[in-house]
């Protein structure tokens, strides 16, 4: 047998097992990664390239940069504006399917999701998000980054992936948003908190053991902590473990471009090739389309409209100033109110003929209140939407 035939035969089975990994017969999922950029760099980003190649022959990687010495195919840029102009042409025109880049700048409502390996069980997490911004408007943004990590988390092949809310400014409003959509028919399943008194809010615990499939947070919070996660080995300088920041997802955002930090090392470019070419075989912006036209038939527009609403709730500005009924004593406690409405809260019960004051409890911000009002306080409450009706006792 010669050997032109011999390298015929070799090629179709190549041809026939690439086609067992992509679902598409004779093709490769072709990711682009921009080269100039990184703190590290032009050979820290071609080895991650380089490396990507290696361990996945269902990949082509190719380069978008000035010309180096590689195997890999290069589209030639000399500066960083011209490699992002001329990522964004290869993904329009479908030359490349999905792209990685760094310092990238996304349209308004486009935010990026991160993904992680934590520490605590070696558990891959997403965070939702790390970098961009869903919105102008904190409680909406983090609603919509909770989306956003749903259609990343179905991508990469979790079919049902449980959300969790990480404890910061604004998550109550942001459960009680989530809660609503749910109850109008969007289907997810929010995490339990590996805590003793459970809850879909998250503590630092759940982060180290990555207790829901995807972490929500506002961008700021989630770029600090991909931070933390990547480079907490190596003092800081270095990014090592992760896979990136992840892919801009937003609605109608049509093109699959994931961000590296600038601090990026091998490892972490080569897994954000990887996690690129995940994305794109696992068709995110069909996920996109599909989850977003699911979520507004469960009126998330309207959800995301009454957040915003510039009304406020019972407070003294609107009926003068209020008198505290007379002082109780207040061991009954009631979770579940952001911290930003807390006083509002307090004062809302005082209107209503309860005594009440603010603390601090083990989830957070808590109304206290006399034990055997504790019911009546939360159906006030519950009514003035400051919390969903139900308590959690520490």
């Amino acid at each position: 047998m010669s050997d032109n035939i011999k390298n015929m035969i070799g090629k179709v089975f190549n041809d026939i097992a690439d086609a067992m990994e992509t679902g598409q017969f004779g093709q490769k999922v072709r990711v682009g990664i921009t080269v100039l950029g990184s703190e590290h760099g032009v050979e820290n980003i071609v080895r991650g390239a380089e490396l990507a190649q290696k361990r996945n022959s269902s990949v082509e990687v190719v380069l978008i940069g000035p010309k180096v010495d590689t195997e890999l195919k290069i589209y030639e840029a000399n500066t960083e504006d011209e490699q992002h102009k001329r990522m964004e042409e290869l993904l329009d025109s479908g030359e490349i399917n999905s792209a990685v880049t760094m310092h990238y700048t996304f349209p308004l409502g486009v935010s990026t999701v991160g993904r992680v390996v934590t520490p605590g069980k070696g558990k891959e997490m997403f965070i939702a998000t790390t970098t961009g911004t869903s919105s102008a408007h904190r409680v909406e943004g983090m609603v919509k980054n909770a989306l956003y990590g749903i259609i990343t988390a179905k991508a990469m092949g979790i079919k049902k992936p449980t959300v969790g809310l990480l404890n910061v400014d604004g998550v109550r409003q942001v459960e009680r948003a989530l809660n609503e959509l749910k109850s109008n028919g969007y289907d997810f399943d929010f995490a339990e908190s590996m805590r003793s008194d459970g809850g879909s809010v998250m503590r630092g615990n759940d982060l180290l053991t990555g207790t829901p499939d995807v972490m929500v947070t506002d961008s700021l919070t989630g770029n600090l902590l991909m931070k933390i996660f990547s480079s907490y080995t190596t003092g800081g300088d270095y990014e090592a473990m992760g896979f990136g920041y992840g892919p801009g997802i937003g609605e109608d955002y049509e093109r699959t471009i994931l961000i590296l930090s600038r601090a990026s090392g091998v490892p972490v470019v080569a897994n954000a090739i990887e996690f690129a070419a995940g994305l794109a075989q696992g068709k995110v912006i069909d996920i996109s389309k599909e989850e977003f036209a699911k979520a507004k038939k469960a009126k998330f527009d309207d959800i995301l409209k009454g957040l915003k609403k510039d009304t406020k709730k019972e407070s003294t500005e609107d009926s003068g100033e209020v008198v505290a009924p007379a002082k109780e004593v207040v061991t009954g406690s009631i979770s579940g109110v952001d911290i930003m409405e807390l006083e509002d809260a307090v004062v809302t019960l005082w209107k209503n003929g309860i005594y009440a004051e603010s603390g601090m409890g083990c989830t957070g911000p808590i109304v206290m209140v006399n034990e055997a009002k504790v019911d009546q306080a939360v159906e006030v409450l519950a009514k003035a939407g400051y919390i969903a009706g139900e308590s959690t006792p520490c």
